[in-house]
């Protein structure tokens, strides 16, 4: 898989495996993907950036936000600048400039842009906007690789743990919590505005 928050090497040092042991490198890899992709559907976004632009289309209606500055069209997150931006519908696209990206300056502070701002109206070019960019996030936010990481290793583990249950002579039985608390106070200020 392609993709994870987390590199093998840094969940091997995490669970203390040696670097050249290779026997559960599947096992590992496996951990990783599940992490990576829990934390996608966990905040309703993904953190790595397309190595290409692509199009992608854009109801108006639902999607358009006005403000005291104008009308901004809310779309994913876009880590780099929109190369084209296009109002219109079926074969019938116009290119549309004079847009700004919001939030501000959020490219600088490795955060994506989530809406194209332009005066009051300026919308107003057909039922849908098209929008060709490079579509994630500019960097990978550190929260999320130490959270892919103590999610992983908690995948890992779960082999060893039979229907949630896990236990020591010391502390007896434990059930073990259906969400843990450290990943979810790492992702959840990333979950994506009005979704889960």
């Amino acid at each position: 898989m392609a993709n994870e928050y987390a590199t093998r090497a840094a969940l091997k040092l995490r669970l203390e495996i040696e670097v050249a042991d290779d026997t559960r490198d599947t096992l590992l890899d496996g951990a990783l993907a599940a992490a990576s992709r829990g934390i996608d559907t966990a905040t309703g976004r993904r953190f790595w950036l397309d190595a290409a632009p692509s199009a992608r289309t854009f109801t108006l209606a639902g999607n358009v936000v006005c403000g005291d500055g104008g009308e901004r069209l809310l779309i994913d997150d876009a880590g780099a600048a929109p190369t084209v931006v296009e109002t219109g519908g079926g074969g019938s696209w116009a290119a549309l400039t004079g847009y700004d990206t919001a939030p501000d300056n959020a490219l600088v502070r490795g955060r994506p842009i989530t809406a194209l701002a332009l005066a009051s109206g300026g919308w107003g070019g057909g039922p849908r906007a098209r929008v060709t960019a490079r579509w994630g996030w500019p960097v990978m936010p550190d929260e999320i690789a130490e959270a892919t990481l103590i999610q992983a290793a908690r995948l890992f583990r779960r082999k060893d743990s039979p229907e949630g249950v896990t236990g020591s002579a010391e502390w007896g039985v434990v059930r073990l919590s259906r969400r843990d608390p450290d990943v979810w106070a790492l992702i959840e200020h990333f979950i994506r505005p009005g979704f889960g």
